[in-house]
């Protein structure tokens, strides 16, 4: 498994994780009706401009899984915000975990952050699962924040330090 840059060949395998309502349910934006030339065009503009940094988590055959970012990078405040999604087939494979690491360090150790932040709907069960099990910190709950399908809904915030990923990385070295 790798990250790497998002090529315009894994707009097909984005499409089938946007066009699952299963998994885009849980966004504040209907993905549901993107085209494959609206995605081509994400995939153009996903170009490191100093405010986001997008990968796409790629097999060993350089086969798209996902998509992992860092959206909103403040250099001067030191923090951003994660985000991922993946293909239901890359579900349970450890592609999560692996692409989180490899992003995480790129914020902390490249980018020199000191603060990764993430939000989830509170109905996300299987993301807040993950988030928790991988060590992020819950910070509290926005109650009703964001109206989706009709239906105002809880945002849960979570977030990681430096010196605490460092501390998850030595502990997981032992």
């Amino acid at each position: 498994m790798q990250i790497r840059k998002l090529q315009q060949k894994d707009a097909k395998k984005m499409l089938s994780w946007m066009h699952d309502p299963a998994i885009n349910c849980f966004f504040a934006t209907d993905f549901s009706g993107f085209t494959p030339e609206r995605v081509a065009t994400f995939i153009s503009n996903a170009h490191e401009d100093g405010e986001s940094v997008h990968r796409a988590c790629v097999d060993d055959n350089d086969e798209y899984l996902g998509t992992i970012s860092l959206k909103h990078i403040d250099l001067v405040a030191r923090n951003a915000e994660y985000a991922i999604s993946f293909c239901a087939d890359a579900h349970g494979t450890g592609a999560s975990v692996f692409a989180t690491d490899e992003m995480l360090c790129y914020g902390f150790e490249e980018l020199g952050l000191e603060r990764i932040y993430l939000n989830v709907l509170a109905d996300n069960r299987r993301a807040d699962h993950f988030y928790q099990s991988y060590g992020f910190i819950y910070e509290g709950m926005f109650q009703k924040h964001l109206l989706i399908g009709g239906v105002l809904h809880d945002l849960k915030w979570y977030r990681l330090l430096r010196e605490e990923w460092l501390e998850k990385m030595k502990e997981q070295q032992k």
